[in-house]
């Protein structure tokens, strides 16, 4: 199997360093950069398979960083951030990235968390026969990853997408946060269920004709989403 490819955008030489042997001993190509302009740059040049955002880099920040990298690529993105408030890691996710991940953590869980990230961004197997399949003006090609609304291709990152197709593959059934969790980030997620929050709003704001109003995701109060297949 071809080794996958993982970049490191931080400024502790330290952690990068640890980040990199670790990743190298479990059989991962893992390059680093030390600020956000030179992990921009090496971004671009080397496409790599998933980034690893260090939040609070010097000059360009982590948060610059994932919006430019948004700009022009789905890669997955898993951030990492000293800080514990919850605005911060939000924040993240709403320009994109993927996952997060607080200092200090264990370079097992980061590497789980890497494995999990790459596995829903389309190494998980796709079911051969209706892997195209429409409700409504959505079109979700699951073989590509890729959504059309109104046959124009829609932007989701991997874990947009994998959101959506839970929701998608069963319309009218409700999805506790936890459930979303479990079906499609796996059991490793729990204890994250509020960012399931962040991650419906980005979908609302590219699928609906009004976020505010949604006509597909449906909140189920004090319960969880739906899709409406209506």
């Amino acid at each position: 199997m071809e080794k996958r490819k993982i970049l490191i955008i931080e400024d502790e030489d330290k952690i990068a360093r640890m980040i990199q042997q670790y990743l190298r001993q479990e059989q991962f190509i893992a390059l680093a950069a030390a600020d956000g302009e030179a992990g921009l740059a090496a971004a671009r040049r080397e496409k790599p398979d998933l980034i690893v955002l260090d939040l609070m880099l010097p000059g360009l920040s982590g948060l610059d960083v994932c919006r430019e990298i948004r700009k022009e690529s789905r890669v997955p993105i898993i951030m990492l951030t000293a800080r514990a408030e919850e605005i911060d890691k939000l924040l993240g996710l709403e320009l994109g990235a993927d996952d997060y991940i607080t200092k200090p953590f264990s370079l097992a869980e980061l590497a789980a968390r890497i494995r999990a990230v790459l596995r829903r961004s389309g190494d998980q197997e796709q079911p051969a026969a209706g892997s195209v399949q429409s409700r409504g003006d959505l079109t979700l090609d699951f073989d590509g990853l890729q959504v059309y609304r109104k046959g124009q291709p829609v932007n989701l990152t991997p874990t947009e997408f994998n959101l959506l197709a839970v929701l998608f593959r069963h319309p009218g059934r409700v999805y506790s946060r936890l459930q979303l969790l479990d079906a499609a980030l796996g059991e490793a997620y729990q204890g994250y269920e509020r960012s399931i929050d962040t991650h419906i709003s980005n979908l609302r704001r590219k699928i609906e004709d009004d976020p505010a109003n949604p006509g597909y995701i449906i909140t189920v109060y004090g319960v969880g989403y739906k899709f409406n297949d209506a």
